[in-house]
């Protein structure tokens, strides 16, 4: 055999393989028909928010957007309904709602009843630290003695909460930031005191007895503690 011969049959056999490898890989790869998805390329410019005829753009937000409209809360009329038409109260009651939206007499002779009845059993059972969050501290130490010396005597004191009959606010005044308003409250109790051997020596354990209390609580309309304090007492036997 001639050279020129074996140099052609070896051409042959190199495009032979050629020929194979090619039509393997397209087996693989596939063919481009023009409709692949491009290759994302993170640093090239996206035209994709370029606008397109017949498709709504959104504008982009400029600047601080106003918040959404929030709708108004009762007035200050709407949250004194409940008080009596010829209460002198009102006058101060206005000015209290005025500085503070969330004031409403309702809700807050509702809170006022829940304090009271909480007050006067803690009181009776001598439960400091129920006091100590409702009480001023002068109202606080006012109760505190009596308790210890109740508690130096020995004595312990047995107390039933029947009811009440009425709670009406009788005052209200605004000074400065801080609202104070007193409360009539008419109750039906049951209250005796016994001492260390057990006699009862205040009192009637059998006897349902009727008391006017006037408290009065306060509250700083600026803070954000929504909570009223008792800061003074006065009472009475109806």
């Amino acid at each position: 055999m001639q050279t020129s011969d074996i140099f052609d049959l070896t051409n042959i056999l190199i495009l032979a393989v050629a020929v194979i490898i090619f039509l393997r890989l397209r087996s693989v790869l596939g063919r481009r028909t023009g409709n692949e998805r491009p290759r994302l390329d993170p640093y090239a410019a996206s035209d994709a928010a370029a606008p397109r005829e017949g498709n709504v753009i959104t504008l982009p937000r400029t600047g601080v957007q106003p918040p959404a409209s929030r709708p108004a809360g009762p007035s200050v009329d709407e949250r004194l309904a409940s008080l009596p038409p010829e209460s002198s109260a009102r006058g101060p009651l206005r000015d209290i709602a005025a500085a503070d939206p969330s004031f409403e007499v309702g809700l807050f002779l509702s809170g006022a009843k829940v304090a009271y009845e909480t007050i006067v059993t803690a009181y009776a059972h001598g439960d400091r630290d129920t006091l100590r969050n409702l009480l001023s501290p002068e109202v606080y130490d006012s109760f505190n003695a009596v308790i210890s010396e109740r508690e130096s005597r020995g004595e312990t004191a047995e107390f039933s909460f029947v009811g009440l009959a009425s709670a009406d606010i009788s005052e209200a005044h605004l000074e400065a930031q801080m609202a104070h308003v007193t409360v009539r409250f008419v109750s039906d109790l049951v209250t005796a005191v016994r001492d260390r051997a057990g006699n009862v020596v205040e009192g009637d354990l059998k006897a349902v007895r009727r008391v006017t209390d006037v408290w009065t609580f306060a509250r700083d309309v600026s803070s954000p503690n929504p909570n009223w304090r008792l800061v003074a007492t006065d009472s009475a036997e109806s």
